[in-house]
């Protein structure tokens, strides 16, 4: 299994000795997908947490005109899955889906719990990566709220310029919240101003 990425992003946060290693490593799994396919649909219950080995994936929630909203990509050395619907168990408001062949190592509900009590160490980490991610997640309403859409695309190509070369236009306009034409006029802005 590759679980050295995660074992190396682990270690940014806590340090595991080689008997918890070998607990971690037998408790989780580790899963291919293909471009296109499903980690996660809208109203089928989250059973992991995923920690992307390579591959990119967009998470993502239809509106009722069947209209793509994308509030994440992941890539290496991020995480994925509807956290609101591990939690609490109940059906996902949230997709996850692949955009690239992708490479997972999954922390399945039921022994999440178990790695806990056995590694204590584990809970300090994923506190610590939740909170991170809720720091991020309220930064990025606050920008979605107070940044013009040009303003939000400077951001995002500044803070992720490989992820930008990774996925389609229209889908780094759902992210922004703006339209691929709108997008495709601020570049050209863009272009014109350097």
């Amino acid at each position: 299994m590759k679980i050295k990425p995660l074992l190396d992003y682990i270690r940014k946060y806590v340090d595991l000795t080689q008997e918890e290693e070998a607990i971690l490593t037998s408790k989780v799994i580790f899963r291919k997908y293909l471009k296109g396919q499903y980690i996660l649909q809208h109203g089928d219950v989250c059973k992991y947490q995923c920690f992307v080995i390579s591959g990119c994936t967009k998470t993502f929630f239809l509106d009722d005109e069947g209209q793509e909203h994308i509030i994440l990509f992941s890539v290496e050395d991020w995480w994925t899955s509807d956290m609101g619907s591990f939690i609490t168990q109940t059906p996902a408001d949230l997709n996850v889906q692949c955009i690239e062949n992708t490479e997972l190592i999954m922390f399945p509900i039921e022994t999440t719990e178990e790695l806990y009590d056995k590694i204590p160490k584990l809970e300090r980490f994923f506190r610590k990566i939740i909170e991170r991610g809720l720091v991020a997640t309220q930064k990025r309403l606050i920008r979605n709220f107070s940044l013009s859409a040009k303003d939000r695309y400077l951001y995002f190509k500044n803070q992720y310029p490989d992820i930008e070369q990774r996925i389609p236009q229209y889908m780094l306009a759902s992210y922004l919240g703006i339209t691929k034409e709108f997008l495709s006029k601020i570049k050209s802005q863009l272009l014109l101003e350097d």
